[in-house]
């Protein structure tokens, strides 16, 4: 891939920028902005350079969500005019030099990977610029095809992913890879892989209820994908880590800590015991590498001791310290600690996707 500060000269060039301001909306007002803030840099340097631009971006699944909300915050940082059309036959720039188009999943040639919408839609500019590594592992025109219809490169943040994330892919040891979260499908490939170069990996989060069942334990009522991972094997693995104690509730909503032996059919796991923070300091003392992906637990729910020990403890860390999933970088991002790690990734499908494949679709049409 090229980066953007490869590119001669912008000067009254017309660029096409992909970005992901798929963010939280509530009552019409970006919720968390992280990863608009993330694609400031590159739209700071393409403006400091002299380039136009027009900004394309997605929310929501379905092309529902307006992206007026994300518009009014940005203009609070810059002169920007919103287009509430996402494919306008022509765009006149005027006194502004960066426009917004509205939701381009309101036309379905977006996400059908059409030729014909990519066309009207690389007609629009002269340079195409991707920095929305999140959703980069998509097959969608904006992405894949675009790429091949104007000179192309690859934004700040996106060069930054690529850089920080590949450093798991040769990683320093000793090497920790604590997984946590749920979505057991999208996890069991990382697992898989990186079992192998971790010198330890952690199941936390929902995935561990699997790994408890599947080793003849109780897990009474908690969160299981009900597959067969064929876990055997793994849990064979030294390298493998269970929790040795778990917070658990009940329906009468009382919780206590209990070691796993001592799980009901009536609890319900919702995060890890102190003794287990204890352990993972232990392990992160000694790592050069800490790679983290998925809360602990039911954070969202309050159940987030586990995974504010894990924060502080990483945050403490001499180690090299990387952080991904949506739900684990929401809360580093609410608690203001970004600066804190080394690297924390703006993906969570693409992400993983990434660490298991080596690249991605959008990335590739790139090259």
């Amino acid at each position: 891939m090229k980066s953007i500060t490869s590119i001669k000269s912008l000067q009254n060039k017309i660029v096409l920028l992909r970005a992901d301001f798929n963010v939280p909306i509530e009552n019409g007002k970006v919720r968390d902005a992280f990863r608009i803030e993330k694609t400031l840099p590159t739209i700071d340097y393409l403006v400091k350079k002299g380039a136009r631009i027009i900004i394309v971006s997605h929310a929501g699944e379905d092309g529902s969500v307006s992206l007026q909300p994300v518009a009014t915050w940005l203009s609070k940082k810059m002169k920007v005019r919103f287009i509430t059309d996402p494919l306008p036959n022509a765009i006149e720039f005027n006194t502004t030099k960066i426009v917004l188009l509205e939701n381009i999943r309101q036309n379905s040639g977006e996400m059908n990977n059409d030729r014909t919408f990519a066309k009207k839609l690389a007609r629009l500019a002269d340079v195409y610029v991707n920095d929305a590594f999140s959703v980069s592992h998509r097959k969608h025109a904006s992405l894949v095809l675009i790429p091949k219809l104007l000179p192309s490169y690859a934004g700040l943040q996106v060069m930054e992913e690529v850089k920080h994330l590949s450093l798991i892919l040769k990683p320093k040891h000793p090497f920790l890879f604590i997984l946590g979260g749920a979505k057991f499908d999208t996890k069991m490939p990382l697992i898989d892989k990186f079992i192998q170069s971790a010198d330890h990996m952690l199941i936390t989060g929902a995935l561990m209820n699997n790994f408890f069942k599947d080793a003849g334990f109780e897990i009474g009522k908690s969160l299981y994908e009900p597959k067969d991972f064929h876990l055997q094997k793994l849990l064979k693995t030294p390298k493998l880590l269970l929790p040795v104690d778990v917070v658990v509730t009940q329906k009468d909503g009382g919780k206590q800590t209990k070691s796993i032996a001592e799980i009901t059919s009536k609890d319900i796991i919702v995060d890890i015991g102190s003794r287990t923070v204890q352990e993972v300091a232990l392990l992160i003392a000694k790592a050069k590498l800490v790679v983290w992906n998925g809360p602990t637990g039911l954070y969202e729910k309050g159940f987030d001791r586990g995974t504010r020990g894990v924060l502080e403890l990483l945050v403490k860390s001499k180690a090299t310290t990387i952080i991904g999933g949506g739900d684990t970088v929401a809360l580093v991002h609410k608690l203001h600690l970004e600066k804190k790690f080394t690297f924390v990734s703006t993906g969570g499908g693409a992400t993983l996707a990434f660490l298991t494949k080596g690249t991605l679709p959008g990335l590739k049409a790139l090259e």
